[in-house]
């Protein structure tokens, strides 16, 4: 499918009046942040999804989630989460 210069034309057209100007960097701005934080958490999903890994030893180092590429903030630790148990409600 092929764009002829007219459209494209009127598509900047539309996104200026309808964003304004000075509001259309910022914006491509925080969708390439979002591509970027996308990319990075599919890397890892695929990391994740490689070769099973070995038993972990009994006092293995917490869990941490990275922070994003640009995000503002450190890493954190994650607190090792348990399934919740079913429970019976009495009738």
């Amino acid at each position: 499918m092929r764009f002829s210069a007219t459209a494209i034309l009127v598509v900047v057209v539309f996104a200026i009046v309808l964003f304004g100007a000075k509001r259309l960097p910022d914006l491509a701005r925080s969708l390439g942040q979002s591509m970027r934080i996308l990319k990075s958490e599919t890397k890892a999903l695929r990391e994740e999804d490689g070769p099973a890994p070995a038993p972990a030893p009994a006092e293995a180092a917490p869990k941490t989630i990275k922070a994003a590429p640009g995000a503002p903030g450190p890493s954190r630790q994650v607190a090792d989460e348990q399934p919740p148990q079913e429970t019976t409600q009495p009738r």
